[in-house]
């Protein structure tokens, strides 16, 4: 019994390395964090949380074109999800000091100082994105935040801003009224954001 009580914690011990070693190589560090030993009426139990899974049909593409649409669109999730996540933290945080300022000149203020760190935080970034990536980090926002760009400029600058803006989105073929859809038009990307988010794809 004392030898087989040894081998069982060995094994869950060489369980626990191989998760450090795991987290390590870039998986998250939650997995190891789900893991534990209880030891209930003598027995030992081994206990774990798994992460969701996502089971969807395969991909079937009728042409090309469709499979360098679904292949754009998981490079441009993986590159834009996590300044989408970024930025709707830094919109809580705004809307969280702005709402203990006493007066519109105090906010206006406050906003403009935190506009030029976020510039500073995010521009180098930015520049190097294709206009694709621009078009979906606005849809991420909305999915994050409830709110398009429209939405966003209007409320943090002005109508007119927000409108000026819209014209030059227009030029280029975008809209920043624009809403995301996860259940119709952009659900090919809603699958995507899940299956990378659980480290699927």
């Amino acid at each position: 019994m004392k030898r087989l009580l040894h081998i069982i914690l060995i094994t869950l011990l060489l369980f626990s390395l191989s998760f450090e070693g795991m987290a390590g190589e870039g998986f998250s560090r939650n997995y190891m964090d789900s893991c534990m030993i209880r030891v209930e009426n003598g027995d030992t139990l081994y206990m774990a949380w798994l992460h969701e899974v996502w089971v969807y049909p395969p991909m079937r593409f009728k042409n090309k074109k469709q499979e360098r649409f679904y292949w754009r669109t998981v490079r441009d999730v993986k590159k834009c999800m996590p300044y989408a996540k970024m930025i709707a933290k830094d919109i809580e945080y705004a809307d969280a000091e702005l709402a203990k300022l006493p007066d519109k000149k105090a906010q206006k203020k406050w906003w403009r100082s935190f506009e030029r760190q976020l510039f500073k935080k995010y521009e180098k970034d930015f520049r190097g994105m294709y206009a694709s990536q621009g078009r979906m980090l606005m849809l991420l926002l909305d999915r994050e935040t409830d709110k398009t760009g429209y939405d966003l400029i209007k409320q943090y600058k002005s109508k007119a801003a927000a409108n000026w803006w819209q014209f030059i989105a227009k030029l280029f073929k975008n809209d920043l009224k624009e809403e995301y859809d996860a259940t119709d038009k952009d659900r090919i990307t809603e699958r995507v954001i899940n299956l990378v988010e659980a480290g699927q794809l």
